[in-house]
């Protein structure tokens, strides 16, 4: 590795002493912020070509002037480089790179690897837990609906563990059709394998194989003059073939995802659409902030499928409607990474060219509804300057509310506004403590002590342009002295106060400092904004409140009782079929349980009854 960080950076004689390897290099400014992050076959001449040139675009010029060291990595090959590349943007997040703005993992369908009965569930996250995944889907939503349908067909168990374990009698889900109820024995071991199996088989796109089993097993069932288990399997092909004929896509015989380009000005989408099994799951269209120079459709969707694909695995098939840059290149870091062959294809026919022109279409939607939401949130922004006398127009703004239920899991949210929307990357939420049961004012003093601290004392957080506050004068009151006690200078605070109908377009605005009492009306774009602001800090608020509660409730009484571990738990919760069951127990009917003493039974008996 070779670093350089004078006052001022002699970039001809840094590439001097570079090899002409492959690698990754990457630039720095004077305060250490990461400009730009690039890859090369040959470290030597890529880095020459920023100092060598005599014309270079604008925007290049600009940012070569703020290089104050520049460091790189030596790969052993060019697309062991691409893909360092790709990676280091995602986790870095350069200020002149082309970069995937996709900060959550994908959904997957989730079979867990219970030894009798597992469970088909839905799955987000780092697929560390035991079992056989299917996906990742393009949304949540996806997921659900095939969820859904697996349901209806296979009868496997969605429920929790916990639950599982704990029934005495069938749930609903058994009573409408959706579960073979399992967790009450309705069900063996052997005949449950033989649903997961077929689930198993339905997702890897091998439904014709499904049928034809469970055609075998009713004709066996016929034969055995077992009518009524025949018909059940009938009534499941009828359904199977009925899915098979519905969610079939004509042309997707392979795993493969169409991606297609669109760029207006300074905005781009991308827009793809997944097929799996042949099947197809949906699409998504994903905005990628632009680089230093304006990338073609085809650089752009290089730069993008190098970082989408760097945590997922690439399909068989990856069909474009734009060449990409190096794209032998390009599919042998992704064969190498997914661990099978990566074909990228541009041209194409039938039902190929079908889909490519389906994903065109659908980049030309996003991509123009963007634009045009886009126009709209700036002319807020440049409203809200003028109803606040702002300076300009303000850069990011933050919103605080807090949630709770009769003051039990409070929660403090605080979101994030820019020009260009929601920054969900810099949600945060607070867990309230220490505080008395439903005391807003101490709930939000503390939030936001929490978060202009870090502020002040210089953390990663710098101050906001605006701040928003759901309440009213007591609530701007506490702000102010939060600020006041922190030092923190020349924020403006808004409370935002429900109308006496608590009908939205009707809110007043209440101004920091005495300035007075605001009433923009409904059809003020600034209003507009600040209810969305707002809005979006409450959403934030109660699902993260709802989240701490039932977290908080799920935690069973039980696991604070000495001498009560994981067994005995389960034992007692088993003997009485749960914890009502418990509760309704004396002292002496809970000493019967195995293992239970009179002495303990009674603590039990204690802490269940306050």
């Amino acid at each position: 590795m070779h670093a350089s960080a004078p006052a001022t950076f002699d970039g001809k004689l840094f590439v001097r002493h570079l090899t002409p390897a492959p690698g990754v290099y990457r630039m720095y400014a004077s305060d250490g912020v990461l400009l730009y992050v690039g890859k090369a076959g040959n470290l030597k001449k890529r880095v020459s070509s920023y100092f060598m040139r005599p014309l270079m675009e604008p925007r290049i010029a600009a940012m070569v002037a703020q290089i104050a060291r520049m460091e790189t990595t030596i790969t052993r090959t060019e697309s062991e480089a691409l893909m360092l590349e790709a990676q280091l943007i995602k986790q870095l997040q350069p200020r002149y790179n082309v970069l995937l703005r996709d900060g959550k993992s994908y959904p997957y369908v989730l079979i867990t690897a219970h030894a009798e009965y597992p469970r088909l569930a839905w799955y987000r996250g780092a697929r560390s837990a035991p079992g056989s995944y299917f996906g990742p889907f393009p949304s949540s939503g996806a997921v659900r609906e095939s969820l859904s349908l697996l349901h209806k067909l296979f009868h496997l168990r969605g429920c929790e563990e916990s639950y599982f374990r704990n029934r005495t009698r069938p749930c609903l889900q058994h009573q409408i059709g959706r579960c073979s109820a399992p967790c009450v024995g309705l069900i063996s071991p052997v005949d449950y394998a033989v649903d997961v199996r077929h689930v198993q088989m339905f997702l890897q796109g091998r439904s014709s194989a499904v049928i034809d089993e469970i055609v075998a097993l009713m004709q066996r069932a016929s034969a055995a003059q077992e009518f009524e288990r025949a018909a059940r399997l009938r009534d499941q092909i009828q359904a199977l073939r009925t899915v098979q004929s519905e969610h079939y896509v004509q042309g997707a015989s392979t795993d493969m995802d169409v991606l297609a380009c669109r760029i207006s000005g300074e905005s781009a989408c991308v827009s793809v659409l997944f097929f799996r099994n042949g099947l197809a799951l949906g699409s998504r269209d994903f905005f990628p902030r632009m680089g230093v120079d304006a990338p073609t459709p085809g650089a752009l969707l290089a730069q993008f499928i190098a970082q989408y694909y760097v945590e997922r695995a690439a399909p068989t098939e990856l069909i474009l409607d734009h060449a990409p840059e190096q794209p032998d290149l390009l599919g042998q870091a992704l064969g190498e990474r997914a661990g099978h062959e990566v074909r990228i294809k541009t041209q194409v026919r039938g039902d190929r060219a079908r889909f490519i022109e389906l994903a065109g279409r659908n980049a030309e939607a996003a991509l123009a509804t963007r634009l045009a939401s886009r126009q709209t949130l700036e002319a807020r922004f440049a409203d809200l300057a003028r109803l606040l006398a702002l300076p300009k127009p303000p850069a990011r703004i933050e919103c605080f509310d807090i949630s709770h239920t009769q003051g039990e899991a409070t929660v403090a949210s605080c979101v994030a506004y820019g020009p260009e929307g929601p920054m969900k990357g810099h949600y945060r939420k607070f867990n309230i403590a220490g505080i008395v049961a439903g005391d807003d004012y101490a709930a939000m003093e503390q939030a936001l002590t929490r978060r202009f601290r870090r502020a002040a004392e210089g953390g990663d957080w710098a101050s906001p342009d605006l701040l928003l506050i759901d309440g009213g004068t007591g609530q701007i009151a506490r702000a102010e002295q939060v600020l006041d006690a922190l030092c923190v200078r020349d924020v403006p605070i808004v409370g935002v106060a429900k109308g006496p109908a608590r009908r939205s377009g009707e809110e007043t605005l209440v101004l920091a400092h005495g300035g007075g009492q605001l009433h923009p009306g409904s059809a003020s774009p600034a209003l507009q904004l600040i209810n969305a602001v707002r809005d979006e800090a409450h959403r934030f608020a109660i699902g993260a409140h709802r989240r701490r509660r039932e977290a908080t409730r799920e935690r069973s009484v039980l696991q604070d009782i000495p001498g009560i571990g994981p067994r005995r738990r389960r034992m007692l919760l088993n003997a009485f079929g749960g914890l009502a069951g418990l509760q309704d127990a004396g002292v002496e009917e809970i000493a019967r349980v195995s293992g239970i003493d009179r002495s303990l039974a009674a603590r039990i008996y204690a802490a269940l009854h306050g």
